[in-house]
């Protein structure tokens, strides 16, 4: 199919997807650096079109963004991760899922009546239910946002910033939104040589002058791990660990079937 042709066709059927059932959730796992165990998982969205197939966020979300429809999507997530939340939770191993939030829903005050909500249908600890803050454009600059941001906190959510480090997650951001963990962005990870290699101590020192938990991502060589675990980072989540898989292959992993950060 041409370029063109598929992007009309994801456009076309993009506004209905989320109310077909399209829109399902992959879970990548979050690995104690200390223990080794799994302790979260992050819920990432992924989009199986009925004649395409699975499709990555990296190409409809800007979609949904530009269609505005994102909302949509991410009150489906939202519904997806608590449910998964929600099952670890009765199974007897829970463990924190992660959602990600747009400034976009950030907006609009009707999030934290969503996601208490959700709490309370699923019986979910609000604990368990991690909210991660990431933008292109600075929440710092959106008041309201901010102001939802705490209300959300009082509902005992977590709340995360996400990519610290790269674009527009600040210090400034960190501190504002009151947050209560922290992902170092995988650049600085990544980089465990050369000039921008003391860029990673600084923002996990900084994390930790904030009393927050500090999440290495994009861990994906065993020289990375050793660094993040040097600088004592609470939890580690790359390919290296695991890479993005279905709630099944997670439910595995709790039981001790599956992959765990070496050493």
């Amino acid at each position: 199919m041409h370029l063109d042709d598929r992007r009309a066709l994801l456009e076309r059927d993009l506004p209905r997807a989320a109310v077909r059932g399209e829109i399902v959730a992959f879970f990548q796992p979050q690995f104690s650096l200390e223990t080794g165990e799994v302790v979260g998982a992050e819920a990432l969205s992924r989009w199986i079109h009925p004649q395409l197939g699975l499709i990555a966020p990296g190409e409809f979300i800007p979609m949904a963004e530009r269609l505005g429809l994102v909302g949509g999507i991410g009150d489906v997530m939202l519904r997806l991760g608590c449910n998964a939340a929600r099952d670890w939770q009765n199974q007897g191993h829970p463990i924190e899922v992660a959602v990600n939030v747009s400034i976009l829903q950030l907006r609009n005050s009707t999030i934290v009546d969503t996601v208490a909500g959700l709490l309370g249908e699923f019986s979910l600890a609000p604990s368990l239910l991690t909210l991660e803050v990431t933008e292109t454009t600075p929440v710092t600059d959106v008041p309201e946002a901010i102001d939802i941001v705490h209300r959300l906190s009082t509902l005992g959510v977590n709340i995360s910033i996400d990519d610290f480090g790269a674009a527009y997650a600040s210090p400034e951001q960190v501190i504002a939104l009151q947050a209560t963990e922290l992902k170092v962005d995988q650049s600085l990870v990544q980089e465990t040589r050369g000039a921008h290699a003391e860029d990673l101590a600084r923002a996990v020192a900084f994390g930790k002058a904030q009393g927050m938990r500090l999440v290495a991502e994009g861990i994906e060589t065993e020289a990375q791990l050793a660094r993040v675990r040097e600088l004592h980072c609470d939890r580690g989540q790359g390919y290296l660990l695991s890479r993005p898989t279905t709630k099944a292959d997670v439910d595995s992993l709790l039981v001790g079937a599956g992959p765990h950060p070496r050493g």
